[in-house]
């Protein structure tokens, strides 16, 4: 009798979990459905299906506007994106190697002061960075979204890195050392291949925040062969109402792809390197 009652108390849990599951992904599934209505049906037709299938807002949405298509868009958002993961892995693993690994003057301080970092809104930043990016005459360019990566901008993954190579055991740096491996061999040789797990954790964190910001690249850019995939899909949307509703939400699932993906590819490295445990 008790065997019952478990195995219906799981079955009600399942059944919840899964109501719960498909409420959550109604709003995605009903952007896939709609991005293959005609504009007349979108907002009429309310089901996820409809008999009225078009592939013509995919075709319509990747040719962009005033000239320059979507693939310009694309490849600049990938480009963007790219460099900023590459920035991020290569200076965020030096900057944490340095806390977790180096002796030197005021270590504590500047930790401190790097944790201190992660509290501050991006809004308050914004202003002073403006200001010096414009006094530079990189408005208008990729390099206020990229170069802050390069200088070890993100205090939140060097917390994540610093702690994961706090797991790692100092003994293996000994032994290196003993056999005659400098501070650069043990990075590379060492630390930086037990680190995979909490690299990726970064790429994929560091690829989804860039891909899908838009706030920056609006204050930044506004030259519409720079546009990333974020800006060209405001740019879609019309404010009087006449907007290509099909297209924007054709572009909007295209969009959403990458990230998909790459998070689909490398999601066990991905909790791995979350949960921060170093070498099991």
């Amino acid at each position: 009798m008790l065997t019952m009652k478990g195995t219906y108390s799981k079955a009600i849990r399942h059944v919840l979990i899964l109501l719960v599951g498909l409420a959550m992904l109604y709003p995605v599934l009903w952007l896939l459905s709609s991005s293959f209505k005609p504009n007349q049906a979108i907002f009429t037709d309310t089901g996820l299906w409809s008999h009225s299938f078009t592939f013509d807002n995919y075709k319509n949405g990747w040719k962009g506007f005033q000239g320059v298509s979507f693939s310009r868009f694309f490849g600049n958002s990938a480009l963007i994106s790219i460099l900023c993961v590459l920035g991020n892995i290569v200076t965020c693993s030096l900057a944490a190697y340095a806390f977790a690994r180096l002796e030197f003057k005021l270590k504590k301080i500047w930790f401190a002061l790097m944790l201190v970092t992660i509290m501050l809104p991006y809004h308050v930043t914004l202003v002073p960075q403006y200001i010096i990016f414009s006094k530079l005459g990189w408005i208008n360019t990729f390099a206020p979204l990229i170069l802050p990566k390069w200088l070890a901008h993100d205090s939140f993954f060097i917390l994540l890195m610093v702690q994961f190579i706090r797991g790692i055991p100092r003994e293996l740096d000994e032994s290196a050392t003993i056999d005659g491996c400098g501070q650069g061999k043990l990075y590379l040789r060492i630390i930086l291949p037990l680190l995979t797990p909490a690299l990726i954790s970064t790429a994929i964190f560091t690829f989804i925040w860039t891909w899908d910001d838009f706030f920056s690249q609006m204050i930044y850019i506004s030259d519409i062969k720079l546009f990333t995939v974020q800006l060209g899909i405001r740019a879609l949307y019309d404010p009087s109402g006449s907007s290509d509703w099909g297209a924007l939400l054709a572009i909007s699932v295209l969009s959403l792809l990458p990230i998909t993906l790459i998070f689909l590819m490398f999601q066990r490295y991905f909790l791995e390197g979350i949960a921060t445990t170093g070498l099991k």
